[in-house]
């Protein structure tokens, strides 16, 4: 039992616990047993905080089925390791070193050192920003719920953990679309997406920084390599994102067409946030360009930053792999970016999270394409890379396609949570060291 196969058990187990409890009779509104596909899928999405469904949420679960699903998104966005670990310190047992070992993985951070500190950052971290949306969800809900003021606190709780965890599980039948104009909600739930994708590490940066800032320190933080490639790749897909959504739906009736300017800024700036695997939508989404569906598509499978609640390849991937292009155009045998030398094991392992990432989303939509042919190529991979990537965004309506399609979504959110090289690394067991030196040959490429 490695510490990879731990951590892929222990999302199974999450996983398995959540189908059963949204198959009992209280947790649908029809009072009987929950379909095992339905709530197997939905419970999937869940903790692997993706957001697709094939049911409409806020009509078909109970109070207590939603409850069910918020918990697992909960446990799913920290993580399995980060949720079960926060329980032992809180019953009081000590880290063991594979306990450290695997919350390091899980987490992918360096060294083992002061880990008990950081997972304490990371429940503080979270319930700030649950709470804060909460509070400035409640203006925005409550006049529409005046008469029930308990059910705009229970929309706000909702929204506010998964807009927090990048879920996208939205209780009103037509997700945000009715929102699309309103800029209190598209602020709040942006900047929720926004802070949830970008990682706790950044986090925990920026506020070390303002800290020094507002106490006058002498020596103030020095922003870490992954802060600056985090922050810098993150405006520019949001900026580059919102220019192109605005450029190809700026005529599209269906979508931002028939919304005024400020409409339209708006509602192209959250589908370009929500691309990074949130899953809200503010837009029919079905009813897209062909060319926006394939931005979309794009964004999608970058995704957040590496060791937060979002899924994707992943923003330093791309920066890496982009970095490792600038050098060859340039001639150059090392990798620099920002004027740091990037390790020759950090670029093994972004191309072969680029490699393995392509392989899934080949290989799952080929077997869609099987399994649903009446469904357009760009629906399957838009469906594909959206499960994979943990956005929750459909083209097509995921509850239109076949069961057997369902069911191959099901591992393709599984491993786009849990990532490709853990889902390897527990498939294969951990790699032995090899003594042995092969001679070098040069071949052709290009």
């Amino acid at each position: 039992m490695t510490v990879s196969r731990t951590i892929c058990l222990g999302f199974l187990t999450v996983i398995t616990a959540g189908t059963l409890l949204l198959m009992l009779p209280l947790s649908t509104t029809n009072a009987g047993w929950n379909h095992p596909i339905v709530a197997l899928f939905t419970a999937t999405s869940a903790v692997c905080v993706t957001g697709l469904s094939i049911v409409d949420v806020g009509q078909f679960y109970t109070f207590w089925g939603q409850l069910f699903i918020v918990l697992l998104v909960q446990v799913g966005g920290l993580g399995y390791m980060t949720a079960t670990t926060v329980l032992l310190l809180i019953l009081g047992r000590r880290l063991g070193l594979r306990d450290k070992i695997a919350i390091q993985q899980s987490l992918d951070v360096q060294g083992l050192s002061g880990l008990s500190g950081l997972l304490r950052s990371i429940i503080a971290t979270t319930l700030f920003f649950e709470v804060a949306g909460v509070v400035l969800f409640m203006p925005i809900f409550l006049p529409q719920f005046r008469d029930r003021p308990a059910i705009a606190l229970w929309q706000s709780i909702f929204h506010s953990i998964n807009g927090f965890n990048n879920a996208g599980f939205s209780l009103f039948s037509d997700n945000l679309i009715q929102y699309a104009a309103n800029p209190a909600l598209v602020v709040v739930m942006s900047g929720l997406i926004v802070f949830g994708g970008i990682g706790y590490q950044v986090i925990m940066e920026m506020y070390l920084w303002g800290r020094d800032c507002t106490q006058n320190a002498s020596r103030k933080l020095l922003f870490s390599l992954n802060f600056k490639i985090a922050i810098s790749t993150t405006l520019f897909l949001l900026g580059a994102g919102t220019l192109a959504f605005f450029m190809t739906e700026f005529r599209n009736q269906q979508t931002i067409g028939g919304l005024d300017w400020s409409g339209k800024f708006l509602a192209a700036w959250f589908q370009s946030v929500t691309t990074r695997t949130a899953g809200f939508n503010t837009i029919d989404t079905t009813k897209m360009t062909t060319a926006g569906l394939f931005i979309t598509i794009a964004l999608m499978f970058v995704g957040a930053n590496p060791g937060s609640t979002g899924g994707g390849i992943k923003t330093t991937t791309v920066r890496v792999l982009a970095s490792c292009t600038k050098a060859v155009l340039q001639g150059k045998e090392e990798v620099l970016c920002y004027n740091r030398q990037i390790p020759n094991a950090l670029i093994f392992k972004a191309i072969a999270v680029l490699m393995g990432s392509i392989a899934t989303v080949v290989i799952a939509t080929i077997l869609i394409a099987l399994t649903d042919p009446e469904i357009g190529f760009i629906g399957i991979l838009f469906e594909v890379v959206s499960a994979f990537a943990t956005v929750g965004l459909s083209a097509v309506g995921t509850a239109n396609i076949s069961v057997p399609g369902q069911l191959l979504l099901i591992p393709v959110m599984y491993v786009g949570r849990v990532g490709v090289l853990l889902m390897m690394s527990a498939i294969l067991g951990d790699s032995k060291p090899s003594f042995v030196n092969y001679p070098e040959e040069n071949l052709l490429v290009g």
